[in-house]
C-alpha cells in the first residue's frame, strides 16, 4: 500500500514522515515536495521522493500515480493561494486515483472566525465533492506558535496577548504529526472528522507552564487590540503581519481555538506530550 505525503521537508511534514518510518517499511512511503534535492536525506534512507508542485497540476498528477493513501499538509501562503493550491491537488488526486485523503485543517472548520479557516472550508468541501474517502484532522494551535513569546520572556519581556481569557488547545507539532500518521497509516478513517486539541488553557495558564520550565515568574500583559498591534510593531513586525496577528487574537478572543477534545489522545494511544516538554523543546532547556 502506497503512501505519500505533501511537504515532507515542512516543519510538521518532516514529523510526519519520522513517525511513519517507525512502524512503515520505506517502500511503502512516497513523499511529494516541490525541490527533490531538499529531500535527499529522505531518499539516502529509501523513501520515494517525488516532484510535485502545487501551482503545476500536471507534476501534482503524476506525483500522485499509484497512490493509495494521501495525506494532504496545508500550504503556506495567502487564503487565496492556498485555496488555489489545495483544489489543484483535489483535483490531481482525483485524477490519479487516490483512494483515500487525509487533510490537515483547522478546529471547528465550518464555524471558526479565524480568517485562514475560510482555507480549510473551502478544501474540504472541494475533497468531499471530489467523492474520495477522507479524514479531517482539525488541528488546534501548535504550541510552537507561542515560540516567539517564549523566548521574549527569557530576554525580560512580558508575555503579551489581547486574548482575554478565552482558551486554546495548544499541542506539540510533534503530537498533531503523529497522529496524522496513525491516520494515513491506520484503518477505520473513512469520512471521518478529528476535533484535535491539547487540554484547553488561557494564556496566563500556558505562560505559566514556560515560567516553570524557566524558573522564573512570568509577567502575562492581557492588553487591548491597538496596544497589541504598536507592541508587535515595536518589534519590527511589517504592518502585514501585525493586521494578521492583531486579527488572530481578536478570532481567539471569540473562542475560535476553545474547542475540547479527546480525539488527539485517542488517535495517539497515549496521554498528549505534556506542554512543559514542548517549551523545554523550545527554549533549549
Amino acid at each position: 500500500m502506497k503512501m505519500l505525503v505533501t511537504g515532507a521537508t515542512g516543519k510538521l511534514g518532516s514529523l510526519v514522515i519520522e513517525a511513519l518510518l517507525r512502524t512503515k517499511a520505506t517502500t511503502d512511503l512516497a513523499v511529494s515536495v516541490r525541490s527533490p534535492e531538499k529531500a535527499a536525506a529522505l531518499l539516502s534512507q529509501g523513501v520515494e521522493v517525488r516532484q510535485g508542485d502545487f501551482d503545476q497540476p500536471e507534476t501534482l498528477e503524476k506525483a500522485f500515480d499509484g497512490v493509495e493513501r494521501l495525506l494532504l499538509i496545508s500550504t503556506d501562503g495567502d487564503n487565496e493561494t492556498r485555496i488555489r493550491q489545495h483544489q489543484n491537488a483535489v483535483h490531481a488526486a482525483k485524477k490519479a486515483g487516490v483512494g483515500f485523503i487525509a487533510y490537515t485543517s483547522v478546529v471547528n472548520a465550518e464555524h471558526n472566525p479565524l480568517s485562514l479557516a475560510e482555507v480549510h472550508r473551502k478544501t474540504e468541501q472541494a475533497i468531499r465533492e471530489s467523492g474520495i474517502p477522507y479524514a479531517f484532522l482539525r488541528n488546534n494551535w501548535y504550541l510552537e506558535n507561542e515560540a516567539g513569546s517564549a523566548q521574549a520572556v527569557t530576554h525580560g519581556a512580558p508575555w503579551v496577548h489581547a486574548t482575554n481569557d478565552s482558551q486554546v488547545g495548544w499541542a506539540t507539532r510533534r503530537d498533531y504529526a503523529e497522529a496524522a500518521a496513525a491516520v494515513l497509516a491506520g484503518e477505520g478513517h473513512e469520512n471521518k472528522i478529528y476535533e484535535l486539541s491539547g487540554k484547553l488553557r488561557t494564556q496566563a495558564e500556558l505562560a505559566a507552564i514556560a515560567g516553570e520550565v524557566l524558573g522564573q515568574e512570568v509577567n502575562v500583559q492581557n492588553v487591548d487590540d491597538a496596544a497589541y498591534a504598536d507592541m508587535m510593531k515595536g518589534a519590527g513586525l511589517p504592518d502585514f503581519v501585525v493586521s494578521m496577528l492583531v486579527e488572530m487574537q481578536g478570532a481567539i478572543r471569540q473562542g475560535a481555538l476553545a474547542v475540547e477534545s479527546d480525539s488527539l489522545e485517542t488517535l495517539l494511544g497515549r496521554p498528549a506530550q505534556p506542554l512543559s516538554e514542548g517549551f523545554k523543546a523550545i527554549l533549549g532547556k
